[in-house]
């Protein structure tokens, strides 16, 4: 039987299967041999051991679209990256990690600035032209007051999206107003995953319709780039990509060269100063562990 693993806990596996139910699984052994785990989001073929109590074993992982490792998921469409406009006030270093994550993994990245209610008219044009001036979509939201959920159900609409963002921003207030009352209340996932109600610790996927599905995932405080090159770097702000051939050196970091259009399009207000900034911070971070 096939299915999708809606969520992992240690060591086991909830399976939403094609008749509609969630079996319990364990993961056989050759995934170990092979150095391969399940993550929330894989599509997998599965053995029932007991029908009745829906119990099964994961027998095979279906090929990944693709996989992140922080949240670790698999199979996704989109993200959706959450943090507050205020209170705490956002880490935009921080947001350029993940952004930079998703690019390095192909994944289109929607923006959510929540708590949109706590701060200025001038400070959320300012955070949107950061980010709208390197090819993302920014939203503004008030989940506690509901404000701006229909922007983001449309965004959701017929994808996989990641829902991810740091602790304390307001992510599972804004995932229980996406859901649901149907979503929310069925038994039988309540029975088998339900574990906590106002934290989450464990990735999740929850089907929001037939077509719309959002992981849950735990709130993150801190994110590498360790694994990329410092010459990869560049290639995940895409807003460099248009000047790249007015640099006068070919393979340009776009830091101490000359003649380099990406430093006379931040010089002209066409990048961000904080994007760039950032940029120049990171690649000296790259360069630092490929040292040691």
């Amino acid at each position: 039987m096939q299915g999708r693993i809606i969520k992992g806990i240690a060591g086991f596996y909830y399976v939403k299967c094609c008749d509609g139910n969630i079996y319990e699984c364990k993961a056989k052994g050759v995934f170990r041999k092979d150095h391969r785990k399940p993550l929330v989001g894989d599509q997998v073929e599965m053995d029932v051991i007991d029908g009745k109590e829906h119990l099964g074993n994961i027998a095979k992982l279906l090929e990944r679209k693709n996989e992140l490792i922080r949240p670790a998921v698999a199979n996704i469409d989109q993200a959706l990256v959450i943090f507050a406009a205020a209170s705490p006030e956002p880490n935009l270093g921080l947001l350029d990690r993940f952004l930079i994550q998703m690019e390095h993994n192909g994944i289109d990245t929607v923006i959510c600035f929540n708590k949109e209610d706590l701060v200025s008219d001038e400070e959320k044009k300012r955070l949107a032209r950061i980010y709208e001036s390197a090819g993302y979509q920014v939203l503004f939201i008030s989940a506690a007051k509901k404000t701006g959920i229909v922007q983001i159900e449309e965004v959701l609409k017929g994808k996989v999206t990641t829902v991810a963002g740091p602790s304390g921003v307001g992510k599972s207030t804004l995932v229980n107003c996406i859901q649901s009352e149907t979503v929310m209340e069925t038994g039988d996932i309540s029975a088998k995953i339900e574990r906590g109600k106002h934290t989450t610790r464990h990735s999740q996927l929850m089907e929001i319709d037939e077509e719309t599905y959002i992981f849950d995932t735990p709130g993150f405080s801190s994110l590498s780039v360790s694994e990329l090159l410092p010459e990869e770097l560049k290639a995940c702000f895409p807003e460099f990509a248009e000047y790249e051939d007015q640099c006068r050196f070919l393979g340009c970091a776009h830091i101490h060269e000359p003649d380099c259009g990406v430093k006379n399009a931040l010089a002209a207000g066409k990048i961000s100063r904080e994007r760039y900034e950032d940029y120049v911070n990171l690649y000296a971070e790259c360069k630092d562990k490929r040292r040691y």
